[in-house]
């Protein structure tokens, strides 16, 4: 009986327009104040225990993250280096462009954010070329999607929280699926634009995709530091959240120089003397590749007596010295070693004028216009989602008081069901569902129904959660709520049923690799196993 009122209650407020996390809250006290043996007082403490809860503080720092990199220019230099990459083949830009959403799915965790960043810019690109607006938005919509998917995902986090499974297996267990998605929709694009002749970029040489990866590579350094971070155990997931956050202000203030008080003032002077920039770029390639040799070499050896500190550093400072010579005998033009010292020492004022520059701007930079910007926006963003997960998870507390799943398992498997019967259940139901919700809404609503029932059954908690987000994806693209088509609607300047019909052909790839991924559990299983082991959960 209490079942049945509380889900007639939060469909009946769903329906009649009430937002989902007011929905969840107001039910549940409803049950609880009427229906249920559990106190009130409970409901004051299940709110105060989701305040506490050490995974949710990932959320903010990640949307953070991503609010810096969608402002601060990353996506157009990614993009430039996909392009590079894979613009030579035909409707080498529409492929571009989902492999631009592959890579910024892994600094951003989001969706929306993903559509904004690259659609902004890849979309306007395949107008000019030839590509038709259709064709062009129906791509970004779906490829969007992998924001969730592609780790870190702020919908994985959350199903974490709803679960209490492991944030880092959730991770691992998103990189294939990812990659295999992105591939599924570039195949599809090349299949499409080999029927329709669709134009492909030239060929520019490795030479463009060493200058687009060395342009990009500041931003997609933010991937190793949160992965290698997170599975070399150097910091949790939440920790990892919050360095991304410092990092993803720093790279987009202080280098790329995108926004803040340092906009538009470049790191070497236009006027500056060949001799200087050689120096100054020899000096900026060693010492990056003596960071980035000690980062890897940590994440990697950590404390280990066959890898001291002190071994590492010798490394990387011989490694570093050999890649500022090398780089400037190879712009020399007299290729002259006796040179090289000289060449350095001219690049030492551009160091002086910039870290001069970043000291005083600082102060400033933490409170100028563009960073309050970027703080309000993520904000605002942090503060609906928290509040919906914080309902949601009261929701959650009067299920598991009632016993309701426990219930529901037992009517299944008298019924019948299996793994399999039951796993085309949770996709019907997600599917539906993902139509008419939000996906972190949805998702905490469903989870804590059907995961005692998956575990019951066998079923894995991480496969189940990668097949969660994946029906989360393709109800970011489905209408009537689809929040991918309300986003590229906006940024196209499109109707609605326009974006939904240039989506439509594209959801068909998605739906297959949903079948892929709900019936081939070790796409999703196999990395965490490797690297973590199972997740154990209790019952």
């Amino acid at each position: 009986m209490a079942a049945a009122i509380l889900f007639a209650l939060v469909l009946g407020l769903l329906f009649l327009g009430v937002p989902v996390a007011i929905s969840l809250g107001l039910s549940s006290i409803i049950v609880i104040a009427f229906l249920s043996h559990d106190s009130m007082s409970s409901v004051a403490l299940q709110l105060f225990n989701a305040s506490q809860h050490y995974t949710l503080l990932a959320i903010p720092f990640f949307i953070l993250a991503a609010s810096f990199m969608s402002t601060g220019g990353v996506a157009k230099r990614i993009i430039r280096f996909a392009i590079a990459t894979v613009g030579h083949f035909r409707g080498g830009l529409a492929m571009a462009s989902v492999l631009a959403c592959m890579m910024f799915a892994a600094l951003s965790g989001s969706s929306p954010a993903t559509v904004v960043a690259i659609g902004t810019i890849a979309i306007a690109g395949m107008m000019q070329v030839g590509y038709s607006k259709e064709f062009a938005a129906g791509i970004i919509a779906n490829a969007g999607t992998l924001g969730i998917l592609i780790p870190p995902s702020i919908v994985m986090v959350v199903y974490a929280a709803a679960t209490d499974v492991s944030v880092g297996r959730m991770f691992l267990a998103g990189v294939i699926p990812g990659l295999v998605a992105g591939g599924m929709l570039m195949i599809t694009i090349y299949i499409v634009a080999r029927i329709k002749n669709l134009p492909a970029e030239p060929w520019r040489g490795f030479g463009e995709i060493l200058q687009g990866g060395k342009q990009a590579g500041w931003g997609l350094f933010l991937i190793v530091i949160i992965i290698g971070g997170i599975y070399g155990g150097v910091f949790t997931p939440t920790e990892a959240a919050a360095v991304a956050a410092v990092y993803a202000f720093l790279i987009a203030i202080f280098v790329y120089r995108d926004m803040g008080p340092l906009r538009d003032i470049p790191w070497v002077p236009e006027d500056a003397p060949t001799k200087t920039r050689i120096g100054f770029s020899a000096t900026v390639y060693g010492l990056s590749l003596f960071g980035l040799w000690m980062t890897l070499s940590f994440f990697a050896f950590g404390e280990s007596e066959a890898m001291s500190l002190g071994l590492r550093f010798w490394i990387g400072v011989i490694a570093g010295l050999s890649a500022m010579i090398a780089y400037t005998i190879w712009r020399d033009p007299e290729s002259s070693l006796a040179r090289v010292p000289g060449h350095l020492v001219a690049g030492l004022p551009i160091w002086g004028r910039n870290l001069g520059l970043i000291v005083r701007r600082f102060p400033g930079a933490m409170f100028h216009e563009d960073t309050r910007k970027v703080m309000v926006d993520a904000s605002k963003t942090t503060l609906m989602l928290m509040f919906i997960i914080v309902n949601a998870l009261l929701f959650a507390h009067v299920l598991t008081s009632e016993r309701i799943p426990q219930a529901i398992t037992g009517l299944m498997l008298d019924a019948g069901f299996n793994w399999f019967t039951f796993l085309i259940a949770v996709n019907i139901l997600l599917l539906i569902g993902g139509q008419f919700m939000e996906p972190s809404g949805l998702l905490l609503i469903v989870a804590p129904v059907v995961f005692p029932i998956a575990i019951e059954l066998g079923v894995d908690p991480i496969h189940l959660g990668i097949i969660m987000v994946v029906n989360m994806e393709i109800g970011m693209i489905t209408p009537p709520i689809g929040l991918n088509l309300f986003v590229t609607s906006g940024i196209t300047g499109m109707s609605l049923l326009k974006v939904v019909k240039a989506a439509a052909p594209f959801v068909a790839v998605l739906l297959v690799f949903l079948v892929i991924v709900t019936y081939v559990p070790q796409l999703s299983i196999t990395l965490p196993y490797a690297l973590m082991g199972p997740e154990i959960v209790s019952r």
